[in-house]
């Protein structure tokens, strides 16, 4: 292979610092209009000329396909560790796992999604063979089509390029049409034009970059345009539990009983009230034993319901019967249980997308370090249905957790008729990381591709009310045990996106199959000695 220049490593390198800046806890969302120009002048120069006697002698090449994939691997792996550098902590904190097995796991978890990475250099440089300017003009369809790959071949669509622009109200309305993935199309061409200057001729580089320059402060600057609020003339009351992560030895009956007169209590009498009677009350997903077989978690929340008469949305553990044998426990679930004023256990939703190392163990067979992981993480049973929960003239698109980072999932409680979301949550896993950051950035863009009052509670924090259009009008403190008087509205019209999904981004991915296509050599060329 030929030697890839160092120029390309330093600026495939840059890349990845920038990328990881973009988003929260540094949260410098405006690099996000240069982070990856980079990586793709990277590629495009990224060797000299196999011989002296070429044409232009001197001047770098773009990067063979082998080549571009290194240099786009090394931007993904290191971006990934960078910016998910938080399943280390969790994993050894909360996993039971030792140092060098959680650090064992965040290497693998970058080195795999890292390849996506890899394989969007790869195919830029196969079209770079045709055209440098082919090349340029093929990335923002690329690298939305591996986004894409992304939530529907590895099911981690974190910190999709997109989610950087969800406080740019008036440009983060494209999401309503492309969902997320549009917004990363936007971003990666304004990167491409970036690219561009540098890859051009010096004579054409200034206006280049006054251009890009431009239209980067043009499209960011829609952030600063103020709208107008959206109305909201309903009433939600959601309790911050702050419970924390114990053993379960630690769950004493006493301690259990406690736990859940002080939650009863938050929920009849919240500490900052406005005297207005809430529509629902609601519950995170939270370490709490909480189980809807339980007969006092069950009683305690009857009685709250029938003294608050209102709808009570709560997380909790779900025993399906197993019946035959003793031995058999029966199939457990992430569950949301729905009460209604009557003190009725009306409807519940099962998590459908739960969290690898967190819910389950993947390949547990191969992943021999981890074994205090596979006796610490729950053996939970998906759920089959998204369909929204009833709550009298309400209905509630209920999702838990990490369930929020998935556009596709999430649109189908809209398509479904939900008319409010609730996103329960336990963000305590995370600590004071960047996660739980990302996390709420991640959940506030399905506010928007959806047109949809959001819910979020979670159990330490951010607990907040969210509308429309991605901005949160109502918070509390984090790790602090409390409750949010938030207002929300009730929608039922159907975006283009919650109707029709990652259309665009399928639209990119064959675009980009096309370019490859175009770009490989004919047959009768490649037989040819």
């Amino acid at each position: 292979m030929l030697r890839i220049e160092r120029s390309a490593w330093i600026l495939a390198f840059l890349s990845a610092v920038l990328q990881t800046l973009v988003f929260p806890l540094p949260n410098l969302y405006f690099l996000s209009w240069v982070a990856i120009a980079p990586l793709l002048v990277a590629l495009l120069r990224a060797r000299k000329p196999e011989t002296l006697q070429l044409e232009g002698a001197g001047k770098l090449l773009a990067a063979t396909p082998l080549q571009g994939f290194f240099l786009a691997y090394l931007s993904g792996v290191l971006w990934y560790g960078g910016s998910c550098y938080w399943v280390y902590a969790t994993m050894k904190q909360y996993g039971g796992i030792s140092p060098a097995g959680a650090a064992g796991l965040l290497v693998l978890f970058s080195l795999y999604l890292g390849l996506y990475h890899g394989l969007f250099g790869l195919t830029l440089s196969l079209v770079a063979k045709t055209s440098l300017r082919s090349a340029l003009v093929v990335a923002p369809f690329v690298w939305v089509a591996f986004e894409l790959a992304r939530a529907r071949v590895s099911g981690f669509p974190w910190d999709l390029l997109g989610i950087s622009q969800v406080d740019n109200i008036l440009l983060a309305r494209i999401a309503r049409v492309t969902g997320v993935y549009g917004l990363s199309f936007e971003i990666m061409v304004v990167n491409a034009a970036f690219a561009a200057a540098f890859v051009a001729r010096r004579r054409r580089r200034r206006a280049l970059l006054a251009a890009s320059l431009a239209s980067a402060a043009l499209l960011q600057g829609a952030r600063w345009i103020p709208l107008p609020a959206i109305a909201a003339d309903r009433r939600a009351l959601l309790v911050q539990e702050n419970v924390p992560v114990l053993d379960a030895s630690d769950w004493t009956p006493q301690y259990f009983e406690q736990t859940l007169s002080d939650l009863s209590r938050i929920s009849e009498n919240p500490p900052v009230g406005d005297g207005r009677h809430p529509d629902l009350i609601v519950w995170p997903e939270s370490p709490a034993p909480f189980s809807s077989s339980d007969p006092l978690f069950r009683s305690r929340l009857s009685h709250l319901a029938r003294s608050a008469q209102a709808w009570i949305v709560a997380g909790n553990v779900s025993v399906e019967s197993g019946g035959g044998s003793p031995l058999n426990r029966g199939r457990l679930f992430n569950s949301a249980a729905l009460i209604g004023p009557n003190a009725e256990w009306t409807e519940h939703y099962d998590k459908v997308h739960l969290v690898p190392f967190g819910e389950y163990v993947p390949f547990k067979r191969w992943l021999w370090f981890a074994g205090g992981l596979t006796k610490e993480v729950g053996d939970f049973e998906a759920g089959k249905s998204r369909r929204p929960l009833t709550a009298g003239s309400e209905r509630l698109g209920v999702f838990i957790c990490y369930e929020s980072i998935f556009p596709d999932e999430v649109r189908q409680f809209a398509r479904e008729g939900a008319e409010v979301f609730v996103n329960i949550s336990n963000d305590g896993w995370y600590g004071d990381s960047g996660a739980y950051a990302q996390h709420l950035k991640q959940a506030r863009m399905r506010a928007i591709e959806n047109h949809r009052w959001l819910l979020r509670d979670t159990n330490t924090g951010v607990t907040a009310a969210i509308d429309p259009d991605g901005r949160i009008v109502a918070t509390v403190p984090r790790k602090v045990r409390t409750a949010l008087n938030a207002s929300y509205g009730l929608t039922d019209d159907l975006t283009f996106y919650a109707r029709h999904g990652d259309w665009w981004a399928y639209v990119c991915a064959i675009i980009s199959l096309a370019a490859v296509a175009v770009s490989l050599p004919p047959a009768q060329a490649r037989r040819t000695p």
